[in-house]
This record gives structure tokens, C-alpha cells and sequence, in this order.
């Protein structure tokens, strides 16, 4: 399929012919599989009753009763080929460019046609044409089992793709069709999901769904995420942490704030994803999409060539025997299994990895992941929880830490960094009073600064404060030994006066060390960027053993880390969370990032792992070599098929063992082709990750 083909109802590609894909998993791919499998019962239905006609028809004598036999063949054969097998034309003589349904098509409507024509007119033909009894060879037998068995291929593929978007259609009925909704006065009304606004108040009780994305606000659940993050285990959630619509709250009530709603939940994210990946191409399948297009002209040329060599050079009834042969490679040489080689394993693959928590946007990202050489991390919310908890106020004057947190607090409230929403919620715990805030300023990568109820403070980093012109000698050395022992540390200044420092610290996620010893052992090289000070990033990556690290990076400087690796042939993947991470993460040859992270990293990445577990960059590599394998194995076996069975079909053997190969043999050897690239494809369901 062409990923750029979009149509607002089901159909065939204008350049390929192929099914187009769902973007939504609403069912088209299943109506699509039952309109194929009714085509096919009509098929078979008048096809078996046209071979036995052709049989007796064989079988008698008289020229008579041969014709009236070869009339009623015609009657049957009809509905098989211009109606359930109609589709075959449109697809290879109405799209953009010549495809494999060309090749079908083809050599469907010449065994068609020209039997139709033997049929009411057997007097053209010359004697050349003539089999034994002096009679023309009809061939509606072969168009219409060749039609059956292109059908039976179509559905066998179909319902490989409804199989592969059973994931989409399962994450689609998880979301509830109501949620119970507080009204201001206290009252709580069921109503449907369609009226819920950003901002309501949601009460959420046990058994049910979550309705929409948001936080908590009242009371303590275990939620269970399974379906979105492949984790069995229910994790218990309390006030002021996330929720995802559509998981299970399985014990306690609580009281949610709708935050994200329709298309911006991680829902509706994680459908559109899959989706999009399912129709995107990758580089092997662009490759074979360049040989099919060359491929099918020299297969009409192969064919044209076969019949005028039989017609010219072989005894008998030797341009029936050309139309026949004519047809044979026609058919035989249909590269559908060319064309399934790639999307099908494609399909599977992604599906598998969806199981497992991994999205993957697109097919490219999923092939160059096997080829990853050096692997870039950042530090918080990726190698880290990204909970960041205040361990310790300092104040330069005795007993000013609560004024200080508090003014610190106030003007974080303005603040979209995880370290904001860490201090704003320790003042909120201490009852501490927040001020006004007037001319608030943010630097990424450096600090904030604002004027709160008249008073002017900053925060940040040293950076920040010597480039405010801010002496920070008083919390030096209390500055670094914190840091030493991996702790992140905040300067604040009130009136352009260093007044305390903030500690801060964070904690490694469980499953991090045992990701990093996979990637490891997989040969990946690890590297680890973050805006943290030397002391702080120092400690964790002695504690990881990460290769290298490079410590108070900017948001431009991550992306030019990464430019300079790939510039040395490196194929680069970066691994992030944040809004500072989204350049790098597009920048690199595969951008991964967090669940858990923002929506803008997300949006960057082409892999994103649900749950933030580092595990997934693991499987993923191990998910794209067993896919690239698996590509690799369909190629194979569609080109050798081709390649082994056109000269068969064109008589290669006929000179010396007077063997020729039946349309209908060569129909169903070319559904079987494209049968071993689907079965082949389903093995990945079965990968170990």
C-alpha cells in the first residue's frame, strides 16, 4: 500500500491494488474480510459445477451436445469472473501503475474471453487452434478456479490483517461509554463521555473503567494497566498521580480531574500509532515495490514471447497451446507473495510488540532498530523514576527554609518542569501560603525567575545564577557534596542575594540496571546526557555502568551530540521524556520515549514505551531483528518461487519430457506462495522478547 493514499471509505490502493488499511481499527478490515469471503462462496459456488461441465463435455462426442456445454460454461462461468472476480480488474487496470492484480487480471480475462469467443464464434479460428474432435479447447475452467483460488488467497491474507487488528479494535472497546460526573453542588450524575470537559471532577469506583486521562485528587486505587502496559500487576495510585482512561480500577473509589480528552488521550494515541505504523512502508518494502514494478512488464513480455514460441514452434494445436502457456506464466508469475513479503511481517511484528507495551510509529523505525549501534539516554523520568522527591531545604539565614520553600514554590507554580511540580507539592503538604506571581521567565536548560508578592527570586542551576550575576561562594561546598552523592541541587537567590538551596533526589527505576546489562550484552554502546551537574551524573552512571556521560547539556546541545555520532556512521538511538528531549529524539535514527514522559516527546519518538520500562528497548531490538529475519526469509521464497516457476509455466520442459503446467496448477501454486509468506510472517507471534 501507498502510505500517502488516503480515502474517506474502505477500497483498493490507486497504485498497488492492494486493500487499503484502517486508520482507526473500526471494523473496515473485517467488513473487507466478509465481503472477500462472500465473493468467494459465489465463486466456488458456480466454479465446481463449470469443471464438471468442462469434464463432460470432454467426454462426449457429438459437436453438438460439446457446444451446448461449453454455453452452459460460459452462464456459470460469468457471475465467477465479472462479478465476484471484478474486483481483479479494477485493481490491475484502473490504479496508477501496473501490480500484480495486472498480472491476474490478464490472464484471467484471456482465458475468459477467449473461450467466449470459441465458444460463439468457433469458426474463426483456424485449424492451428483446433485440439482432437476438431474442436476449439475452451478454458473456463481455468479463469474460473483461478478466480477461486486468488480468492481463497485474498481472504487467508484478509484474515491475517483482522487477526493483527484485533489489538487496535480490543484498545477501541476499552473505553467506557459514560462516566459519573460531580456537579458543583456535590450530586453525581451519570452521563455519557461525549459531555465530559477538561477540568471535571469524575468519581471513579471500583470495577469500573477509567473514563478519560487525568489525575487523582481524592482517595487510593490499585490500577490495572494490563492492557496498556502488558504489566499484570495492579499499581496502587494515590492522590496528586496519573490515570489512564480506559484501565481498570479494581479496588478503592477516588475522585479524578479530567485532564485529556477524545483524540489526546494516551487511548486514542496508542490506536492512532498502531495504525499509522500498519500503513507505513518500510525501506525493504519499498525496495520490493521497485522490483515488482519492473517485474510485471517483463512477465507480460515473458508471457507475449511464450505464446508466439509455441505458436510458431511446436505441432498440434499450437496456439491453443500458446493461450494456455500464455496464461500459465501470467498467472504463476503474480508476485503477491513479493508484495505480502514485507507488510505482513510488518504487521505481526508491530502487533507483537503492541503486546508488550511498544509502539512503534512507523516501519522504518522498526528496521533500523535491529542495526542500532550506540544508544543515548537522558538521566530524569528515562533512567529515572522522574519522581523527584525534596529531601532538604538550606537556608542561609537559620529558620527562613519554610519562607524560602515557599517563595520558591510560588513561582514554580508557573512551571512545566518535574522539578516544579516536586516543590510546588512539598509546600502544599507543609500548608505553606504561595504568593502572586508578576514577570515570571523561564531558560531552558538554566532556571526561572520572577517577582513573587514584590519580591524578586530565581532558581536554577549554577549556570543560571552566574549569568543573573548572582555569587553563589556561601553553598558551594554544600552544593557538591550533595551532588556527590547523586542528589540534584537547586540554587535560589531572593533580591539578586543567594539566600538557600534546594536537594532534591531521585531514584533509579526498578528495572533499569537489568536493562542496561541486556543492551550491553546486545553490543550497544551506552551513553547518557543530562542536564544535571558533573557530580550528580557522575554518580548514576557509575552506578548503571553507562559507557559515558556528558553532564549540564542543553536542549541544543543533545541534538548535536547526536548529529556528531551519526556523522561518524553511526545509527544512533535516543532515549527520552522530555520536552527537552524531543529534538534529539527526532534527530536520532530511532527516538524512544516514555509513557510517562510529555506528549511532545511522544510526538518526536518513533518508538514510545508505554510503561517508561527500559526492558522495552530490549525487546524492541530483539522484536526488529526477528522481523528484518522474517522479511528477509518471505523475499527469499517469493523470488526463488518466481524465479523456478516462470520457465516451467512457459514449457521449459515440454521439448523433452512433453510436461505442461495447467492454469489452474499454476493458480493454486501461486496462492500457496503467498500462503508460505503469511504463515511464515504469523511465526513472529510466537518471538520470544
Amino acid at each position: 500500500m501507498h502510505p500517502k493514499v488516503k480515502k474517506s471509505t474502505p477500497g483498493a490502493c490507486p497504485y498497488c491494488g492492494m486493500t487499503l488499511e484502517s486508520k482507526g481499527g473500526k471494523g473496515e478490515e473485517l467488513r473487507a474480510f466478509r465481503d472477500m469471503a462472500w465473493r468467494l462462496g459465489i465463486a466456488l459456488f458456480f466454479a465446481i459445477p463449470v469443471v464438471v461441465l468442462d469434464i463432460l463435455g470432454s467426454l462426449s462426442q457429438e459437436a453438438v451436445v460439446y457446444e451446448h456445454y461449453g454455453i452452459a460454461q460460459a452462464a456459470l462461468c460469468t457471475p465467477v469472473v465479472l462479478g465476484a472476480g471484478s474486483f481483479f480488474f479494477r485493481r490491475g487496470f484502473l490504479t496508477f501503475r501496473v501490480n500484480m492484480f495486472t498480472l491476474i487480471a490478464l490472464g484471467v480475462a484471456t482465458a475468459f474471453f477467449y473461450s467466449i469467443v470459441a465458444t460463439f464464434f468457433p469458426d474463426m479460428f483456424p485449424v492451428s487452434f483446433r485440439a482432437s474432435k476438431d474442436r476449439v479447447d475452451l478454458y473456463f475452467d481455468s479463469a474460473a478456479f483461478i478466480t477461486v483460488l486468488v480468492l481463497l488467497g485474498q481472504v487467508l491474507e484478509m484474515r491475517a490483517r483482522v487477526k493483527t487488528g484485533e489489538a487496535i479494535r480490543k484498545l477501541f472497546q476499552l473505553s467506557p461509554k459514560e462516566a459519573s460526573l460531580i456537579l458543583e453542588n456535590g450530586i453525581e450524575q451519570k452521563v455519557p463521555l461525549e459531555n465530559i470537559q477538561r477540568g471535571n471532577r469524575l468519581r471513579v469506583r471500583p470495577g469500573e473503567k477509567i473514563p478519560v486521562d487525568g489525575m487523582i485528587l481524592e482517595g487510593e486505587s490499585a490500577i490495572d494497566e494490563s492492557m496498556i502496559t502488558g504489566e499484570a500487576t495492579p499499581i496502587v495510585k494515590g492522590a496528586q498521580e496519573k490515570v489512564i482512561g480506559g484501565t481498570v480500577n479494581t479496588t478503592g473509589s477516588f475522585v479524578m480531574r479530567a485532564e485529556k480528552l477524545g483524540n489526546e488521550t494516551l487511548l486514542a494515541q496508542i490506536i492512532e500509532m498502531v495504525s499509522a505504523a500498519q500503513r507505513s512502508k518500510a525501506p525493504m518494502q519499498k525496495l520490493a515495490d521497485r522490483v515488482a514494478g519492473l517485474f510485471v512488464p517483463i512477465v507480460v513480455g515473458v508471457a507475449v514471447l511464450t505464446f508466439f514460441l509455441w505458436g510458431f514452434l511446436t505441432q498440434g494445436p499450437s496456439w491453443s497451446y500458446g493461450i494456455l502457456q500464455f496464461v500459465t506464466v501470467l498467472i504463476i508469475a503474480c508476485p503477491c507473495a513479493l508484495g505480502l513479503a514485507t507488510p505482513v511481517s510488518l504487521i505481526v511484528g508491530m502487533g507483537r510488540g503492541a503486546r508488550f507495551g511498544i509502539l512503534i510509529k512507523n516501519a522504518s523505525a522498526l528496521e533500523a532498530m535491529a542495526k542500532v549501534q550506540v544508544l543515548v539516554v537522558d538521566k530524569t523520568g528515562t533512567l529515572t523514576e522522574g519522581k523527584l522527591h525534596l529531601n532538604r531545604v538550606y537556608a542561609l539565614d537559620t529558620g527562613q527554609e519554610d519562607r524560602i520553600l515557599a517563595l520558591a514554590a510560588s513561582l514554580e507554580q508557573q512551571s512545566e518542569h518535574p522539578l516544579a511540580q516536586t516543590i510546588v507539592v512539598s509546600a502544599q503538604a507543609k500548608n505553606l501560603p504561595l504568593g502572586k506571581v508578576e514577570r515570571f521567565h523561564s531558560q531552558t536548560g538554566y532556571g526561572i525567575q520572577g517577582d513573587v508578592d514584590g519580591f524578586s527570586i530565581a532558581i536554577g542551576n549554577e549556570r543560571w545564577m552566574l549569568s543573573l550575576g548572582i555569587s553563589i561562594d556561601p553553598f558551594m561546598k554544600k552544593a557538591e557534596d550533595l551532588r556527590r552523592q547523586g542528589q540534584t541541587v537547586l540554587h535560589v537567590a531572593i533580591e539578586h542575594r543567594a539566600a538557600g538551596l534546594l536537594a532534591l533526589s531521585d531514584v533509579v527505576k526498578e528495572f533499569t540496571r537489568e536493562a542496561m546489562t541486556h543492551l550491553h550484552k546486545n553490543g550497544l554502546q551506552i551513553l547518557m546526557l543530562t542536564g544535571d551537574h558533573q557530580m550528580t551524573a557522575q554518580a548514576v552512571a557509575k552506578e548503571l555502568n553507562i559507557d559515558a556521560f556528558q553532564a549540564e547539556v542543553l536542549p541544543q546541545d543533545k541534538i548535536r551530540f547526536v548529529k556528531e555520532l551519526q556523522e561518524k556512521g553511526l545509527i544512533v538511538a535516543m532515549a527520552g521524556d522530555g520536552i527537552n528531549d524531543a529534538p534529539a529524539l527526532a534527530q536520532a535514527d530511532v527516538g524512544i520515549a516514555m509513557g510517562t514522559g510529555t506528549d511532545i516527546a511522544m510526538e518526536s519518538a518513533k518508538i514510545t514505551l508505554i510503561k517508561g520500562d527500559l526492558r522495552g528497548i530490549d525487546r524492541a531490538q530483539k522484536l526488529s531483528k526477528a522481523t528484518v529475519r522474517n522479511i528477509r526469509q518471505n523475499l527469499f521464497f517469493a523470488f526463488i518461487y518466481n524465479v523456478c516457476a516462470i520457465p516451467i509455466a512457459a514449457g521449459v520442459f515440454y521439448p523433452h519430457f512433453h510436461f505442461m503446467l495447467n492454469p489452474i496448477i499454476a493458480s493454486a501454486a501461486m496462492s500457496l506462495s503467498s500462503l508460505s509468506v503469511v504463515w511464515n510472517a504469523l511465526r513472529l507471534r510466537r518471538v520470544k522478547l
